[in-house]
């Protein structure tokens, strides 16, 4: 391939850093895609393997310097795997996400150049916390890099890195990365072109993403659970009879969506507050559990039965101020930690069901509506196009899925529009 692609240069006279891409097939027969007589974004993965800075060598080459090393010089060690960390929403057929980064953390950098630290994560952005992602630019917002020893440890470092990226206030396709990397065949490496195709063919679900433990998500919001209760009985100035009460055994609460729950009994014991540990038990499982990450962080480290673990955890939602929100390996919940009678009382809430907007054509994203296919009392048959939105360089076709007539326009052309903002009203 290394000579094929240096033909190719020689052919078109091309003097600077490109790219010549190929398909390699289990039989190692390559094909070539496509050349570019620049750098691509994947060109991280080129620099961790080589230990080069082909940025600086392109800049090098423009001023006329010639290369100071041969083809024969240039090593390949270890294995690199780069995702792009975009802003789009997977759970909604990976439509752009914009808005503003209200939280982002990325994971710490622990790669430089120079051996013997070129092993690590890298993280290149230009976005920031607080910064706007806006509708008008690519979806993309930061590259994730990681460089092992072999294909396995660049595979288990990705996903520690992705589990600690932290991005709030538009969504990112970081459940779809960690899904990948934890499909089997993906890990075997028995995968081509047509694995998303394959794999995810009625579209990426919340389901999809598969968890070693999903039972260790409990036990971590039971583990900050009880931290926090440990913080609340040290307050101050409490009512005399009235001062907190730790508890040892909970109940926690897993939302399913649509007023369905998953229940488990939870104990927790051995607390040593000062060290940050604990031993929970979810029903027959037991989890040793360290961490002196703050009740505050989003990002919790710390180890698991010995193991070392990174995840994201938040208290409170729009729909349940008491909820925790866990994030680990790909996969999110959502549960309440409650005492075992406050779980009995929870038990019998009635479920309030959201509004039903199946009479409405809903944005399915941030975006511009740059126009209007449908006039109030006209009759729209199914497959006819609605209306049209423009986010990040693309055009999205709504179309209807059933014939229905129009009785009311909510928006206008040129109306900058949000997530699920009503467009059409249908009679």
């Amino acid at each position: 391939m290394g000579e094929q692609a240096v033909a190719l240069a020689r052919a078109v006279n091309y003097q600077s850093a490109g790219t010549v891409e190929f398909v390699v097939g289990k039989d190692q027969d390559f094909y070539f895609l496509e050349m570019n007589t620049r750098l691509q974004v994947e060109h991280p993965v080129t620099e961790c393997i080589t230990g080069l800075d082909l940025v600086e060598q392109m800049i090098r080459v423009a001023a006329g310097e010639p290369l100071t090393f041969t083809q024969e010089q240039i090593k390949r060690e270890g294995w690199a795997i780069e995702c792009r960390i975009n802003a789009e929403d997977p759970f909604r057929n990976f439509l752009p996400s914009t808005g503003r980064l209200v939280r982002y953390q990325p994971p710490e950098t622990t790669m430089a150049q120079a051996e013997p630290q070129r092993f690590g994560v890298r993280v290149d952005t230009g976005v920031y916390e607080g910064g706007e992602i806006p509708m008008f630019y690519d979806s993309m917002i930061a590259k994730l890099i990681v460089h092992g020893r072999d294909r396995g440890e660049a595979i288990a470092k990705m996903r520690e890195a992705l589990n600690g990226f932290v991005i709030r206030g538009v969504s990112s396709n970081i459940p779809f990365q960690a899904a990948l990397l934890a499909h089997p065949d993906f890990a075997t490496g028995n995968f081509n072109t047509g694995f998303i195709a394959q794999h995810y063919a009625g579209g990426f679900k919340a389901e999809d993403v598969p968890h070693d433990d999903p039972l260790f998500l409990v036990a971590l919001a039971g583990f900050i659970r009880r931290k926090a209760r440990e913080r609340e009985a040290g307050i101050s100035g409490q009512l005399r009879g009235h001062e907190v009460q730790i508890e040892h055994d909970y109940v926690a609460v897993v939302n399913q969506g649509q007023g369905r729950t998953e229940r488990h009994a939870l104990h927790i014991s051995e607390y040593a507050g000062a060290l940050g540990e604990a031993r929970v038990q979810v029903g027959d499982k037991d989890y040793r559990i360290a961490s002196s990450s703050r009740l505050n962080d989003v990002r919790i480290t710390g180890t698991v039965n010995g193991l070392a673990f990174t995840a994201q955890a938040e208290r409170g939602t729009a729909r349940n101020p008491l909820a925790y929100r866990i994030h680990h390996g790909g996969r999110s919940v959502e549960l309440t930690v409650l005492s075992p009678r406050a779980a009995e009382l929870q038990a019998l809430m009635p479920y309030k069901a959201p509004p039903d907007t199946s009479k409405f054509l809903l944005s399915p994203m941030p975006g511009l509506l740059v126009h209007l296919a449908a006039q109030v009392g006209q009759t729209v048959q199914a497959g006819e196009r609605v209306a049209v939105i423009e986010a990040m360089k693309m055009e999205n076709i709504l179309t209807a899925l059933q014939d229905v007539t129009v009785a009311e326009i909510l928006a206008k052309p040129g109306e900058s529009l949000s997530v699920d903002q009503p467009i059409l009203r249908f009679a």
